[in-house]
């Protein structure tokens, strides 16, 4: 039986750069509301550009090194995937709806099966 360790590993110059990001993110959103006399230019610039340099010091970090890695991975595996041509997508929606019907006139059934036999059978209330 195989186990799967996981590690984290969480440098103190990983914390400093994640605990910099948050505060670069609180500063473009202070910067955002106190520029609002400055007017619409000047607050989005602020903004932008502090979220842009939160983000970079964040993908500089061994978190968002690891985020990059994934996205790298994720899209390998995507191009893995073979998808069903028009012929087989067609065919396979026909095949769910047909079986939608099915379950839809089974449930009906069934719901008028027990109706008959709970309220006229057993209470005897006739309609």
């Amino acid at each position: 039986m195989a186990t799967s360790e996981v590690q984290t590993v969480s440098s103190t110059a990983d914390k400093v750069k994640l605990a910099l990001v948050a505060v670069l993110v609180i500063a473009s959103l202070a910067g955002y509301y106190k520029l609002s006399a400055q007017g619409a230019l000047a607050q989005w610039g602020v903004l932008l550009l502090g979220l842009a340099v939160a983000a970079g010091v964040f993908l500089v970090s061994e978190p968002g090194r690891q985020l990059i890695a994934f996205g790298r991975d994720s899209v390998r595996e995507v191009r893995k995937v073979v998808w069903p041509e028009r012929k087989e997508s067609i065919q396979i929606t026909a095949y769910v709806f047909a079986f939608v019907v099915v379950m839809a006139l089974f449930l009906w059934l069934t719901d008028k099966t027990l109706e008959w036999v709970l309220y006229d059978l057993l209470l005897g209330w006739k309609r």
